[in-house]
């Protein structure tokens, strides 16, 4: 029974659909073909969004390229180090006038404990030999590490606890940075650490770091002629020999200076000889009448 009434169910639906009209199906079909139409329509829309978009950007672009590009600042160039820079902070200085916790704040340099050791070079008073484009190898392979400390605490500072197998010195450089402005040596942690980058030929990073600081570029600026000089030593001694020769010509020229005459003008000068002239005839036409005795008077 199941089966007979499975073939009559199926019969049935067979003559049903032959005797339904077809308009749904008309009417299925109009609307995929207005669906279609519609479609077209859109894309062919957007191929012409998409053109002029196109065409737009073309004129922005060609817009832009006539445009001038703006100058940059010479120093507002470089690129972050790809070696490690770190320090070892003792918290002498101003936290708000200490160029090392900037650039730990910027993410540029990390903190190094007491006691800890740094397999690259590091800056610090206690340094035997000075920075030299020889030096360029270790920096790339272990990078710089600075000592973060007073100038006015040196001997109070632990420099046994910093250990490296490079320590370096600086050599004469003058020193930008607010506190110290115009004082030779008297470096801040992110000059020393810019100064070591260009003389070792890391110029891109050393311009990189200063340019976190408004007067950054002024260290370039107050030094350039000197750090050129040093980038194009051979090693540490070309450049004491470099740095002593500056100091002498400096010397020389600074005497130099003090040898010069008075500021007075030419014309103050031969006033102040006239007015000399004018005053020591007077005082002889004075002296001249009180030395002439008078004559006696006829009887």
């Amino acid at each position: 029974m199941h089966k007979s009434r499975g073939g009559g169910g199926g019969r049935r639906k067979q003559n049903f659909r032959q005797q339904r009209p077809d308009r749904e199906n008309r009417h299925l079909a109009e609307k995929l073909s207005d669906l279609a139409v519609e479609s077209d329509d859109s894309s062919d829309s957007e191929q012409e969004n998409d053109e002029e978009d196109q065409s737009g950007a073309e004129t922005s672009s060609e817009n832009e390229s006539s445009v001038e590009p703006k100058q940059k600042n010479k120093f507002d160039v470089g690129k972050p180090a790809k070696f490690p820079v770190s320090m070892w902070d003792l918290k002498h200085c101003d936290p708000k006038k200490c160029s090392g916790r900037k650039l730990a704040r910027h993410g540029l340099i990390k903190n190094l404990r007491l006691g800890q050791k740094f397999p690259g070079l590091v800056l610090t008073p206690v340094g035997t030999n000075c920075v030299s484009p020889l030096d360029r190898e270790i920096i790339k392979s272990s990078g710089i590490a600075v000592v973060d400390c007073s100038w006015a605490k040196l001997d109070e500072t632990p420099f046994h606890k910093m250990r490296s197998p490079n320590p370096r010195l600086l050599p004469f450089l003058v020193a930008a940075n607010p506190i110290n402005y115009g004082k030779p040596c008297k470096l801040s942690c992110v000059e020393a650490i810019a100064a070591t980058m260009y003389i070792t030929g890391y110029k891109k990073e050393a311009l990189w770091y200063l340019n976190k600081f408004s007067w950054g570029h002024a260290f370039v600026e107050l030094n350039e002629e000197l750090l050129d000089i040093y980038a194009g030593c051979a090693n540490s001694q070309e450049i004491l020999e470099a740095q002593k020769k500056y100091l002498e010509t400096e010397s020389t020229e600074a005497q130099r200076d003090t040898s010069y005459p008075s500021s007075k003008s030419s014309d103050e000068t031969e006033e102040s000889s006239e007015e000399y002239e004018a005053d020591r005839e007077s005082d002889e036409t004075t002296q001249g009448k009180q030395d002439k005795k008078p004559e006696p008077s006829s009887p």
